[in-house]
């Protein structure tokens, strides 16, 4: 591939993160109305994991070994069952899209913290971005919408340290090469899901509507197979902070689709909070972001 070119992926794989990822917390909000939370999550990435596992070995793609399938569970159910998976029953619970968005954009304070377990060194600005972080969680937590729903409080809070710890592992794991790592996560992560939902007696009460319909070919095919696959190439590429960086996009997307349509109702604990946690994030991850860019440009 042209150095040239190379650029133009990475914006795009940042673009996908920060509108497509951004708006799949609305249509999460959608699908639960129509759907049972793990069901819509479960079919989400089993659906997705199976296209991408079959065209990927229609194109002569090798089967993962035993070792790399050990990994891909791993991840997979801690980025996919765990992380996603909590974010969908919280909402289904009554959190709202938007404060799940910003519940989850704490994720690279959780990844800075994880990141010590294999000796990743913190910086003083990034200890800074984690305490003004916490703060932000503190505030977010004063809100109205995670006082009505303190287990989807709970749950969405610990989504987002699941994630953080998934991709902080996965950087020190044997995984397959290039998309294949995504369709094993998923197939693995939504098999999970499955069990999840079976276990717990979820059961569709009747047909989905025509909105949920969308909604599932909505998460299934933008907000899995791309959004999610440009999320493991950046976290191969550039640094944990700049992979995470989505998250001070998202919660704005987020806000705005949820205000916008579906009459969400944000407190002035709860914009306070994102102010906060939104500048806690970016304080942590600009100044990572560039230079690491720079290098994996000049790298290929």
């Amino acid at each position: 591939m042209p150095s040239r070119r190379i650029p133009l992926l990475l914006m795009g794989a940042f673009l996908a993160l920060y509108l497509i990822w951004g708006s799949t917390y609305f249509v999460i909000r959608i699908g639960v109305e129509s759907w049972p939370p793990m069901l819509l999550a479960g079919l989400r990435f089993v659906i997705a994991g199976s296209l991408m596992f079959a065209w990927l070995r229609w194109r002569g793609a090798p089967l993962p070994t035993a070792k790399q399938w050990r990994s891909c569970a791993i991840v997979g159910v801690l980025l996919l069952s765990f992380g996603n998976g909590g974010v969908t029953v919280a909402e289904h619970l009554g959190v709202a899209s938007a404060v799940a968005a910003l519940a989850i954009a704490t994720v690279p304070l959780f990844a800075l913290l994880f990141g010590l377990i294999w000796g990743q060194r913190t910086t003083g600005l990034e200890w800074g971005g984690i305490v003004l972080g916490l703060i932000g969680i503190g505030l977010l937590n004063l809100g109205h919408n995670m006082q009505a729903s303190p287990l989807g409080a709970a749950i969405v809070l610990l989504a987002a340290a699941s994630w953080a710890f998934g991709s902080m592992w996965s950087r020190h794991l044997s995984l397959p090469s290039g998309a294949m790592a995504s369709a094993a996560q998923m197939l693995i992560g939504g098999a999970v899901l499955l069990l999840g939902s079976a276990a717990t007696g979820e059961r569709l009460q009747q047909v989905p509507a025509m909105a949920g319909w969308i909604a599932l070919a909505y998460l299934t095919f933008l907000g899995s197979i791309v959004a999610f696959s440009a999320y493991l190439y950046l976290l191969k590429h550039v640094r944990p902070a700049a992979a995470t960086s989505y998250a001070y996009v998202n919660p704005v997307v987020a806000v705005l689709l949820g205000i916008s349509f579906a009459g969400e109702r944000i407190g002035p604990e709860e914009w306070l909070a994102m102010t906060v946690i939104v500048s806690a994030v970016v304080l942590i991850g600009l100044p990572q972001w560039r230079p690491k860019v720079d290098t994996a440009i000049k790298s290929v």
